[in-house]
């Protein structure tokens, strides 16, 4: 019978400790799991919201617009922490076989804001009211690698990566006939890859994976992933979705356990005793990353505020824990996050009175 890897940290530590070798396999794999957390996250989002064969309500096919016509329920699962006062308009776009062009249409002086997140969670570009203003404008999403030319009038976005989010917010007041204003600007974007740009296009039906699970949270499922089949995953996408060249370090660092982007990753190489340690990375690696809060801000009266989002740089625990708190946060000139678990006096929220126990709250230039 297998010994767990946390029943084996348990007895080494009342021996003494780990011995050197597996102490360094286990923090290897603990930081390889916080590294690849916004990447695997990301992935699993987007099967979430591609998971159908046609548009429909908060999902559509990839490479399709999802347009929410109305504020997001409380009941959607796929995003942590979506905001409230803006209208998602948004596509899940694979740029490495040929770019994607993106059109916005006028939009006035109303706010908005588009930004592009790589398959790392890294804002790479947004247009929006602060950046591009309000006319009408047309890009062109290029992935890794790519080079050719483009249209007249059609700026190039170069993306790192294959995966690309546009992840766009409307401001909206909610009243009907503001929603009905905002649902006529919805209609006007457009996206299309550039073999079809200028021609008529009917985009495809979505392949929809029948054994995916569209009621469990994507946070959920993530995170009830043993360590292999998570590696394997995160190496598998990893090879359309370059590391930065910043991460070299922890791509060598990977490699000492086996871990290589493209290449299938197999525990028992490591050896028993590594193996079964390897096992537990993921409780380790979660209660690390929950834990960073309190390191992720600087706290104001009970809430914790960052700047730290959008560009992350190497801060892969940073990165991690926006990506469980708050997948998608936007940069700070677009938006910040106050966060709070705690009261005035420093206690902990009380539902029993009536209190919010937990709450991420966005403040936008929508609301001024």
């Amino acid at each position: 019978m297998a010994i767990s890897g946390l029943l084996i940290i348990c007895v080494l530590t009342i021996l003494g400790g780990l011995c050197a070798a597996a102490e360094d396999t286990l923090q290897i794999a603990t930081e390889a799991y916080i590294y690849g957390y916004p990447l695997v996250t990301m992935d699993m989002t987007r099967k979430f919201l591609t998971n159908v064969a046609a548009p429909e309500a908060a999902s559509a096919p990839m490479g399709q617009l999802i347009k929410l016509r109305t504020y997001p329920a409380v009941d959607n699962h796929a995003v942590t922490a979506p905001n409230a006062d803006t209208l998602y308009t948004m596509v899940w776009l694979d740029v490495s076989k040929e770019p994607w062009v993106f059109s916005i249409p006028d939009m006035g002086d109303r706010y908005y804001l588009m930004p592009m997140l790589d398959g790392w969670t890294e804002v790479f570009q947004v247009p929006g009211k602060r950046t591009t203003g309000g006319k009408p404008q047309q890009y062109a999403i290029t992935g890794p690698g790519w080079s050719g030319k483009l249209p007249d009038g059609v700026t190039e976005y170069k993306s790192p990566t294959a995966l690309v989010w546009i992840l766009g917010r409307i401001y909206c007041t909610g009243t009907p006939e503001d929603y009905q204003a905002v649902h006529d600007l919805q209609d006007k974007f457009s996206v299309v890859p550039l073999s079809s740009y200028g021609k008529p296009y009917t985009p495809p039906a979505g392949e929809v994976d029948r054994s995916f699970d569209m009621k469990k949270a994507v946070r959920d499922q993530v995170d009830a992933m043993s360590t292999e089949d998570y590696f394997n995953y995160l190496a598998k996408l990893m090879k359309v979705n370059p590391p930065s060249p910043g991460d070299a370090p922890m791509v060598a660092k990977m490699a000492k356990i086996g871990l290589v982007p493209g290449q299938d990753f197999d525990a028992s190489k490591l050896g028993l005793l590594d193996e079964e340690l390897v096992k537990a990375v993921p409780k380790f690696a979660l209660v690390k990353i929950m834990d960073y809060f309190r390191h992720a801000g600087k706290p104001i009266n009970g809430w914790m505020f960052t700047t730290k989002t959008g560009i992350y740089g190497t801060d892969y625990t940073q990165r991690a824990l926006i990506t469980a708190i708050g997948l998608g946060a936007n940069l700070p000139q677009d938006a910040v996050y106050p966060t709070g678990k705690d009261d005035a006096s420093g206690r902990p929220f009380d539902g029993a009175s009536k209190k919010i126990y937990y709450a991420l709250w966005q403040w936008a230039d929508a609301a001024s």
